[in-house]
């Protein structure tokens, strides 16, 4: 990002609840722009609360965590093409927009960055993001059934979380940790004053 008026396109990286969701709505009514999020595209099984689906406890009781992480990951490399194609569609038309999820891994959308483009990782600290986590599930409130489920979701986003995080350091991503308010107020307000 360099803090050019040209900006037009914000992706917004990070593993599941560390506020991605958040930023971009702000960031989108703040600008006027539409906000996108790659769950409106495709979702892999996603966070065992406030229901737990049938389908969604089978996948995190029977798989392992090894083989929970790569389903996300194989997950996100096949959503890769569609965003891709939709960035481009969406630039092409002069349509501004925010985009953010999960699936904007860092080393893909780290070559697109531009004057026009930026991009940034939030990430937070595992103990910080695991209690979030915990508080939003109600997890001192499920039986013990539905915590092994919601164990498997957490521990497959904390690992995501260190993943995403080693993966911005790697490519040069701008990152930003969502527990610290003023670091997260700063980034808001340069992403607001590089737009035109």
């Amino acid at each position: 990002m360099t803090g050019s008026a040209g900006l037009s396109v914000i992706l917004i990286a990070g593993s599941s609840h560390v506020g991605k969701t958040t930023l971009a709505t702000r960031l989108s009514e703040a600008l006027g722009w539409r906000m996108i999020s790659t769950d409106g595209l495709a979702r892999h099984p996603g966070r065992p609360w406030p229901v737990v689906r049938p389908q969604v406890a089978e996948f995190y009781e029977r798989l392992t965590p090894e083989t929970i992480y790569w389903f996300l990951r194989v997950h996100h490399e096949n959503m890769w093409p569609g965003i891709r194609r939709l960035i481009d569609e969406e630039i092409e038309a002069g349509k501004p927009f925010v985009l953010e999820g999960s699936a904007l891994r860092p080393e893909l959308i780290a070559p697109l960055l531009s004057d026009s483009v930026a991009g940034i990782c939030l990430y937070t600290e595992t103990d910080f993001l695991h209690s979030r986590m915990r508080a939003e599930a109600r997890y001192d409130q499920a039986d013990e059934a539905v915590r092994v489920v919601m164990d498997k979701f957490i521990a497959r986003s904390l690992r995501d979380n260190s993943e995403i995080f080693a993966a911005a350091k790697e490519h040069g991503l701008r990152l930003v940790d969502t527990a610290d308010s003023a670091a997260v107020k700063s980034i808001y307000k340069e992403l607001v004053g590089a737009a035109p």
